[in-house]
């Protein structure tokens, strides 16, 4: 009689069906099959090592299933923590699969422990480990307790109490366990240069990551309406923290893409400047301000330098230089091609991402996170050592306002005079002159004061659509754009301005899909340099929920929050976009943005969310 066949690799149908794990360094994605498709090591931006999410099974993935078809299967994340729980119903019994990455101390582990709760059950795994994106077969001995893996700068031990043997470039392992029984799997990675390193305990990594992840949610100061889908929301944002710089990266994948089969697939393991005010709210607002504070320590150490080349984001450790490649290889999730490694976009010219630092730091410096630790504020440069490099990228704004730029969507097309971008050049001066105003802090006001308005009167006379109700996307054109929302967010202008209500409402009624979605703006448009077109960005959905809100239609802004909850997998986690025709999330799993978007609008939906009060100019 022949054995049953090792649980092989299937496609995922959806990026949906994506679970996440990490260990504050890097990311894994295991999908409802119970694959491991993505894994990164060392970091988040490190060659993957299981790459099958963006191509096939040769590309390197680890299967860990029941033999048989299961009868059912259910997943959760176990109460307040980043521990994936599986649980398999089949023919014989009840097992459950804990999937899990330790927040790192020393080495990098990914842990699997297959634990049989009711009568026995027949477990296969298979593991294929493909270094380099799943283009490097590695050189696999055996070694105590397991198998170690090694090609170029990488070695990988996989240790385990039931037996591995090797077959076909793949790592098998069939066992049984009875009620009560349990198998435990750890892959430890290491510099191939270093050791073989000590075995991990499973066991106690258990503990230890249901320790760490209950201990940091306990420090969360909001206790609202939503405060599941908020906490889940924010152990997802840490889990997207890179712990030894405080850099939050916009996604821990690459290449998922905006729609089947589409070219719109980008790198999103960076960390983007314009993410950073609302990352450092919603931090703030739920009361980790230690993450808050290395948040900003990161960003002043990435823009240190000439202002002249700030750029639109970075690597985690704040480098300058991100190169765009195309992994050629590898066929794309539901072969959307092409893969890339690297962002161009780091390259770009993005007027508004000055308005957003200088408003991140004018938020932390509000919020006291840039007092010296002795508390002595009696000299100005030791209160907010920030001041003299916000000096240097004022300078710069007002040499290159006026100056057409990509945007805040990274048009790839020609520049133009983005109407956001504009509003965020008025942010940058207006953030200088309340430090200057509100903490004495030395500089020109007068100037920054005279520049500000004059950004001001030029918006609201030239970024207007040609009846003059509400704003455009660039000046000249008739095209609306979602980030038009943020105009009130920032304080250009009140909420209750006749030209913000009919902003909303405009966007509302041309950038909306069935479900009430927000697009970024209408790809048919032709004007972005790519084809195809993506789906609703859940981003500018949840600034809907904003506005909504801001101009009290307040019933209608929780409907859509309530419609935006539902829109996220199983698991609580949110892509990039989703597309309401069949209900499907598209493009990078997780989305920081997202859940960032999530945590300010059930805030605000409680009278908790803060915006910026509006320059006197502003008022009239």
């Amino acid at each position: 009689m022949s054995e049953t066949p090792l649980p092989d690799w299937t496609p995922a149908t959806h990026i949906g069906d994506y679970a996440l794990i990490g260990d504050l360094h890097s990311a894994a994605l295991v999908s409802r099959t119970g694959s491991v498709d993505w894994l990164t090591l060392p970091r988040f931006d490190s060659p993957a090592c299981f790459a099958a999410m963006l191509g096939a099974e040769h590309n390197g993935h680890w299967s860990l299933a029941p033999t048989g078809e299961p009868l059912e299967s259910e997943r959760c994340y176990l109460p307040g923590t980043l521990i994936l729980q599986t649980r398999y119903r089949t023919a014989t019994g009840t097992a459950v699969v804990l999937d899990f990455m330790p927040p790192r101390e020393r080495s990098a582990d990914l842990v699997r422990i297959v634990r049989c709760e009711q009568g026995s059950v027949e477990f296969g795994s298979l593991l294929r480990l493909r270094f380099d994106y799943g283009r490097v077969v590695p050189w696999v001995r055996h070694v105590a307790g397991g198998i170690g893996a090694v090609a170029g700068p990488d070695a990988v031990y996989v240790r385990s109490n039931v037996e591995l043997t090797g077959q076909d470039q793949t790592t098998a392992a069939r066992f049984t366990l009875a009620e009560g029984e349990q198998a435990e799997f750890v892959l430890t990675r290491v510099d191939a240069h270093l050791a073989e390193p000590e075995p991990t305990d499973a066991v106690e990594a258990l503990a230890g990551t249901e320790r760490f992840w209950s201990n940091w949610l306990a420090g969360c100061s909001y206790a609202g309406r939503w405060s599941e889908q908020v906490h889940r929301s924010l152990i997802t944002l840490k889990a997207l923290t890179f712990r030894p710089t405080g850099g939050i990266v916009a996604a821990g994948t690459t290449s998922l893409p905006e729609q089947p089969g589409g070219e719109r697939n980008w790198d999103y393991r960076y960390c983007w400047l314009r993410d950073s005010t609302f990352s450092l709210e919603a931090l703030l607002s739920c009361g980790y301000t230690e993450e808050a504070a290395q948040w900003r320590h990161w960003l002043l150490r990435a823009v240190g330098g000439d202002p002249q080349n700030l750029q639109v984001l970075y690597t985690i450790e704040g480098a300058r230089r991100i190169p765009e490649q195309q992994l050629d290889w590898l066929a794309g999730f539901g072969g959307a091609r092409p893969v890339r490694a690297g962002n161009a976009a780091s390259g770009q010219f993005q007027l508004d991402i000055f308005g957003e630092v200088l408003d991140t730091l004018e938020l932390a410096r509000a919020s006291g996170l840039t007092q010296h630790p002795d508390g002595d504020r009696s000299e100005v440069d030791r209160i907010d050592s920030a001041w003299s490099l916000q000096r240097l990228l004022i300078e710069t704004v007002s040499q290159r306002w006026r100056e057409p730029d990509d945007g805040i969507w990274e048009i790839r097309a020609q520049r133009e005079h983005f109407v956001h971008s504009k509003a965020m050049a008025w942010v940058a001066f207006d953030r200088m002159v309340r430090g200057a105003e509100q903490y004495g802090l030395p500089g020109p006001v007068e100037s920054w004061r005279a520049e500000r308005d004059e950004i001001h009167a030029e918006v609201c006379e030239r970024g207007l659509d040609r009846t003059g109700s509400h704003f455009v996307q660039h000046y000249g054109s008739e095209e609306l754009d979602a980030a038009l929302l943020l105009l009130p967010r920032v304080g250009f202008l009140p909420w209750d301005d006749e030209r913000v209500v009919a902003t909303v409402r405009a966007v509302a009624k041309d950038l909306t899909d069935e479900a009430g979605f927000v697009r970024r703006y209408r790809t048919d448009a032709g004007s972005d340099g790519l084809s195809g077109g993506e789906g609703s960005f859940l981003a500018c959905s949840f600034w809907m929920v904003d506005a909504l809100a801001g101009i009290g239609e307040l019933e209608e802004a929780e409907r859509l929050f309530e419609r935006l909850l539902a829109a996220r997998n199983d698991l609580g986690l949110i892509a990039e976009e989703y597309r309401a025709s069949d209900r499907t999330l598209w493009g990078n799993l997780p989305q920081a943005y997202s859940h960032v978007g999530l945590i300010n609008a059930a805030r605000r939906l409680e009278g908790l969310g803060v915006d910026r009060q509006p320059g006197d100019l502003a008022n009239r």
